[in-house]
């Protein structure tokens, strides 16, 4: 059962390499049979090798010798024991030669592959739905991405690439040695495998349990770091600094103990393993001497079978190891597949859409939303008209359903009743990108990179593609401008981690910047101003609403002024329902 399972497993994940990596493998199997022959070649040799030291006549006359003797004009036995030496010389080079040059393979081969899974589940996460980021936790992805990822290059693929490699060469060896001597050989080779195999099946249980303690503490500790350091102001201000790191250390305690239980019980039997077998070689050596011919007559057969010994344990000892490893990553290697094989948008192999035609009115047709079957609902019947060039406000209670309106509005999730269309045309999955182009989008929390201010105001552009003219004048808009254009390296700024060398309300203009860089005919805006002092707002405001008819507003706000200018506004109360009015209205009914 185990097995079958992992064979799917295992097909699942070649399923989702490219052509050229499957051909990389199939390359390595020619170079694992070559190692393989070496290594018969090797302990072949050393037959003669040891018995031209020890017997140089009998070699000399023996019938298989005759060919080369004949063929170098070999004239007494003398001379053979150069040539021979140098055969035997050659023999472990060349064998020593094929598997550094396999180890070479294996490991770029592993490493290379390790990075198109890894940037394949990048992928496939970036392009999955709004509503299914919003259902997971990041940790968890970040550590199958990065962590999970080198379990597979580690514990999966390379040893998997050196279980196969194992048993190509224990075949090798087995044939050397079977035709050295076929019942010490099988004999041998029977005792080794039935105590692994007796190994195996006293520590598989363990090993699971330990492979699924790993999965889940690694996912913990990625997620004790990004809460820790996420929330550091907090944390400083409360002094609560102990905690985090008992959090991290019992995951971390867990993960090092699980993760060193599996290395002992994968390498552990080969010391027991080489006392057994250097004790059988012993035993043998003593039995061989006491037939005809004594010791001088065994110690070619003796010399061969030692070699073979020493070459065939380190082979069962790999492939144990090799076994034992990819059963205790099996609970990674199911995180990892299952984000491989995440669906991908049908867009996504299509040439890239024109931008929908957008020249009349947001159409929102009973619209109703809620997160799941069994969650209350977050919008109810909303029916709503936004014609193109007027600035709408949304307003009402927390929780009331605005930003998750907003939302559906921008394409970012999809009604669970009714239907979004722009002048009459429903979206679905298929035009979505083509709608979401006209969009720009401004949050509350605005992101920024790790970058310069240019970077972030033309954030998704190349560096060597970005427009600073066009940054400039974003930024002017944005009324931020004269604050860069102040500082040493003005544009070029570094603005650190989340934007944290930055005030609040020059990331919201930062933001705000971003979103006029974009040149989107609809510009959203969640409470994307409420960071800003009433001059600066106002000053934003009236740079919107300069950029022109064209251009489509939404604003949700907390505060009132905020929507002064705008065409109408949308009530949402927190029974969901809504209503249009205007500001004017408002401020009426206030007094």
């Amino acid at each position: 059962m185990v097995c079958k399972e992992l064979k799917r497993m295992l097909k699942n994940l070649w399923n989702h390499l490219s052509a050229r990596r499957k051909k990389q493998f199939l390359l390595i199997i020619p170079l694992m049979l070559s190692a393989s022959f070496a290594e018969m070649v090797s302990i072949g040799a050393i037959i003669p090798f040891l018995g031209v030291l020890t017997s140089p006549e009998t070699i000399y006359h023996h019938q298989l010798i005759q060919p080369l003797i004949q063929f170098l004009e070999i004239e007494n036995p003398s001379q053979l024991l150069l040539v021979l030496t140098l055969i035997f010389i050659f023999a472990v080079f060349l064998s020593s030669i094929i598997r550094i040059l396999m180890l070479y393979a294996i490991t770029k081969l592993s490493f290379a592959t390790g990075t198109d899974l890894s940037v394949e589940i990048y992928r496939r996460t970036l392009y999955q739905d709004y509503s299914v980021h919003t259902s997971r936790n990041s940790s968890e992805v970040i550590n199958s991405i990065i962590t999970k990822t080198n379990t597979i290059i580690n514990n999966i693929i390379g040893p998997m690439l050196y279980l196969i490699s194992s048993v190509i060469m224990m075949v090798g060896i087995m044939v050397a040695l079977i035709a050295v001597d076929p019942i010490t050989a099988l004999l041998a080779f029977t005792c080794f495998g039935l105590l692994y195999w007796g190994v195996v099946q006293k520590t598989k249980a363990r090993i699971m349990v330990n492979g699924q303690n790993i999965a889940v503490q690694s996912t913990l500790m990625v997620k004790a770091l990004q809460e820790g350091l996420g929330g550091i102001r907090d944390i400083l201000i409360d002094g609560t600094q102990e905690l985090y790191c008992r959090i991290y250390s019992e995951a971390d305690l867990s993960f090092r103990r699980a993760s060193g239980d599996n290395q002992f019980i994968g390498g552990s039997p080969r010391y027991a393993i080489e006392g057994i077998g250097m004790s059988l070689i012993a035993a043998l050596a003593y039995f061989l001497t006491q037939q005809n011919g004594g010791v001088i007559a065994v110690i070619p057969v003796l010399g061969a079978l030692a070699l073979g010994a020493q070459r065939l344990l380190p082979a069962l000892q790999q492939a144990y190891y090799s076994y034992s490893t990819i059963k205790g990553s099996k609970a990674s290697f199911l995180d990892v597949l299952s984000l491989l094989n995440q669906p991908i948008p049908s867009y996504l192999e299509e040439p890239v859409l024109e931008p929908l035609p957008f020249k009349k009115s947001i159409g929102l047709c009973k619209i109703s939303f809620r997160y799941g079957d069994e969650l209350p609902w977050v919008l109810k019947n909303v029916d709503l008209e936004i014609p193109k060039g007027t600035s709408i406000g949304f307003m009402g209670s927390t929780g009331g359903g605005k930003s998750t309106l907003i939302d559906i509005i921008m394409g970012l999730l999809s009604p669970s009743k009714g239907e979004l269309n722009i002048d009459g045309v429903a979206i679905n999955e298929n035009n979505c990108r083509a709608w979401q182009s006209h969009i720009a989008h401004v949050p509350q929390n605005i992101y920024l990179a790790d970058r310069t201010i240019e970077e972030n105001i033309a954030f998704g552009v190349s560096k060597e593609k970005i427009n600073k003219k066009q940054v400039k004048m974003a930024a002017k808009s944005a009324q931020i401008a004269g604050l860069i254009e102040g500082w040493e390296k003005g544009y070029q700024t570094s603005v650190g981690e989340r934007g944290v060398r930055l005030s609040g309300g020059q990331r919201q203009r930062v933001g705000i910047a971003r979103a006029l860089y974009k040149q989107a005919n609809v510009l959203v805006f969640d409470e994307a101003t409420s960071a800003l002092d009433n001059k600066t707002e106002q000053a934003v405001m009236d740079t919107i609403e300069g950029l022109g008819k064209e251009i489509t507003v939404i604003i949700i706000a907390h505060r009132l002024s905020t929507l002064k200018k705008c065409d109408f506004v949308v009530e949402i109360d927190k029974n969901h329902t809504t209503k249009i009015t205007s500001y004017q209205e408002i401020i009426n009914e206030s007094n």
